[in-house]
This record gives C-alpha cells, sequence and structure tokens, in this order.
C-alpha cells in the first residue's frame, strides 16, 4: 500500500480518526441533552490571527447575542483587535502580542484568564496547540468548533479526491457556529458585520469626497498579499485600473505593502499604508466595490456592506472563506493543480499560472456587472 494513493489515505485517516475516539473519549449529546445543557451566559473567545479568520467571527457572535443572549470577551492578537471595536456583543477585548505567546507566557495567560474569568465558558473558534493548552486549563465549559484539519489535510494529498463534498458543506463562519448548535445555520445569517461609529463614518465621507468625480463608480483596489503566490501581476492591475480611470470610473488603492503607485495611471487615488485598520474599514464603506484577491481586506468589505471582487488562484472554495455577499463576485482559476496549499503560501512550479489565468478583462466585465451601492446611486 502506497501512503500516497488514495487507498493509503483512506486507512491512514481510518486509523486516525479510530486513536481520535480512543484518545478523547468524548459522550457527544443527543439533541435533547443539548436543550436542556446549562450553559454560561459569558465566554471567552479565542481566535488569535489572522486578520480574514477574527473578522469572520463577528457574525457568529451577534447571532449568539441575538438569539442566545451571550456576551463575550474576546482574545486575539493586538494588530487585529481594532475590528472588535464597538461590537455590541463583545464587553472587552484582550490584545496580546505575539512575544506573549512564547510557552512561559502563554501558561502564564492561561492561569491568569482562567482565574479571573471563573464561570465563563470558553470558546475555542481557532483549534490551535495554545488555543487547547488553554482550553485544558479552563476551569468551565469548553466548547471547540470543528476545524476539518485531518479533512484538510487528506484532500490536499489525494488531489481533491477526498473530502470534497463534506468540505463544501460549512464555510468557515458555519463552522464556527458548530461549536454551538447541532445544525449549522444558512451562511446569510452568519454574514461579518463591523460596527463603525458616526464620526468614522463621516471622516471617511469627507476624506474620499475629493477623489469622486462624475458619475461612474468607486471602486477600491487591494493589490497586496501576505503570500506571492495569491498575488495578481503587477501589470494586470496597472491595465485594469488604467482601463477604469478611462471609462469614467473613481479608484482607490488600499492595503499596506510596497506601494504599486509607480506602476498606476494618473487619475488613481494612492492610499497605501496610509489609513489604519479602522480607516480601512470605514472607507471601503464609502466605495461602491472592492477588487482584491483572496484577502483579510476582502472580508472587511464584507463586514460593513461593500460588495467585493475577489479572485482566486491557489486557495479554493473547500477551504471556507470565499465571500458571501449577495452581490460578490468570484473569479477563480481552472487549473488542474489547485489547491495546492491551505493559504497560498506553497511556491509555485507553474509560474502562477491559476493568477495570470484571471485576465483584467474579466474584471473589468465584473465591475460593469456590480451594481452601484442604493446609498451611492
Amino acid at each position: 500500500m502506497k501512503l500516497g494513493s488514495i487507498e493509503g489515505i483512506s486507512a491512514v485517516w481510518h486509523d486516525c480518526l479510530s486513536w481520535r475516539m480512543v484518545c478523547t473519549d468524548r459522550h457527544e449529546p443527543s439533541d435533547r441533552e443539548q436543550q436542556t445543557m446549562q450553559l454560561p451566559e459569558h465566554w471567552l473567545v479565542v481566535r488569535l490571527s489572522a486578520l480574514g479568520d477574527v473578522t469572520l467571527t463577528t457574525g457568529v457572535l451577534e447571532r449568539w447575542h441575538r438569539e442566545r443572549n451571550w456576551r463575550f470577551t474576546f482574545l486575539t492578537l493586538e494588530q487585529w483587535a481594532p475590528v472588535l471595536k464597538h461590537h455590541p456583543a463583545i464587553d472587552h477585548v484582550i490584545g496580546v502580542r505575539r512575544e506573549d505567546l512564547s510557552a512561559a507566557g502563554l501558561l502564564r495567560l492561561c492561569r491568569k484568564l482562567s482565574r479571573e474569568m471563573k464561570g465563563s465558558g470558553l470558546l475555542d473558534l481557532h483549534g490551535t496547540l495554545r488555543s487547547r493548552v488553554l482550553g485544558a486549563l479552563w476551569k468551565g465549559k469548553v466548547l471547540q468548533y470543528p476545524k476539518f484539519s485531518m479533512e484538510r489535510r487528506a484532500f490536499l494529498r489525494s488531489k481533491g479526491k477526498l473530502f470534497r463534498e463534506k468540505l463544501l458543506e460549512f464555510n468557515v463562519p458555519q463552522r464556527y457556529a458548530l461549536a454551538v448548535e447541532p445544525v449549522a445555520p444558512p451562511r446569510s445569517e452568519l454574514l461579518p458585520v463591523i460596527h463603525l461609529a458616526g464620526e468614522e463614518k463621516n471622516s471617511a465621507m469627507h476624506r474620499v469626497a475629493p477623489m469622486i468625480a462624475g458619475s461612474g463608480k468607486t471602486v477600491a483596489l487591494h493589490p497586496y498579499s501576505t503570500h506571492l503566490n495569491k498575488a495578481w501581476k503587477p501589470e494586470y492591475w496597472s491595465s485594469l485600473a488604467e482601463t477604469l480611470v478611462a471609462a469614467g470610473h473613481n479608484v482607490l488603492i488600499m492595503g499596506r505593502g510596497d506601494s504599486m503607485a509607480s506602476v498606476m495611471p494618473s487619475g488613481v487615488h494612492d492610499l497605501t499604508n496610509a489609513t489604519s485598520l479602522r480607516e480601512t474599514c470605514a472607507l471601503l464603506g464609502q466605495c461602491d466595490m472592492l477588487v482584491t484577491g483572496d484577502s483579510g481586506p476582502m472580508h472587511l468589505a464584507g463586514g460593513v456592506g461593500t460588495p467585493v471582487i475577489a479572485l482566486f488562484g491557489p486557495t479554493h472554495a473547500v477551504w471556507g472563506f470565499y465571500p458571501e455577499g449577495p452581490d460578490d463576485i468570484i473569479l477563480e482559476a481552472d487549473e488542474p493543480c489547485r489547491p495546492c496549499s491551505l493559504h497560498g503560501s506553497k511556491p509555485c512550479p507553474h509560474g502562477q499560472a491559476c493568477m495570470a489565468s484571471i485576465t483584467p478583462q474579466r474584471v473589468v466585465e465584473a465591475v460593469n456587472r456590480m451594481p452601484r451601492r442604493p446609498e451611492r446611486a
């Protein structure tokens, strides 16, 4: 039996499942038991990173607050904490630095939180060793979301032949919801929600006003990517911007990275590295759409109700990160080698063929199809 074969992967998967069942020996409660089980009304939510993952928790927490009257303290990396500001269900955000998460620092943090939040439950929406250590030390109810780690690995190793349907069944917010609910709610009920204060909206409106002229759409571009293989070609971004400006649209560049202003045509407004996380959200709220790759700002746009045109190459719908807004448009590559990794970090031996196959003309057509936001009509 070869480990790389479908039969080999299936056998290993069966053994892993059996071992996991023996190790955990967990009793799965019936529906009636779940209904009668006493659960706390306050929870510590653990989702340390990344930006998109943290953003995708917001709609789920709002649902639990609305339907269960639950309230939350949220533990995350300090750079992502601003996303959670003004959330009506979150009483407190604990922002930590990466250097605080060393083995010794993590143990101190776990013991401190467990002691200070006695009586609260813990919702592990990260599913890493760090969050599981915190769960092991917690002095109350602990719920974990189904991360499907083994299924994802098997899907990759089998080149998409194993667990495709299972992984496609639930997106990430639905998987978060399954930590608590026996049946995943509809995707439309778990869309991310970022709450902006009135002064944030007004400041963004005044900031963007000088950049808007004529009757064209206001199109934000996010041309940056944490992983090179998820990045669209600079010349593609330049071609897209040139076509949009020529058609009378207003084009803004947003995000963090090495500025691409030098390859952009005149008439493009470059806000690269010029906005905070909250300012970015507020400015996105003033735009008719965002064009981006698979990125954190893709979910920020969804959180403020701005439709996205999302370009997907090495990553895939099975990972559960596709935007789900009613007007969102997904443009994806049709390459047999995708997905090649979970986050697009694996070096591409084909010259980023998947991203190169998404042409600027396809994006222009999507911009033309995208309706103008009602408040900007």
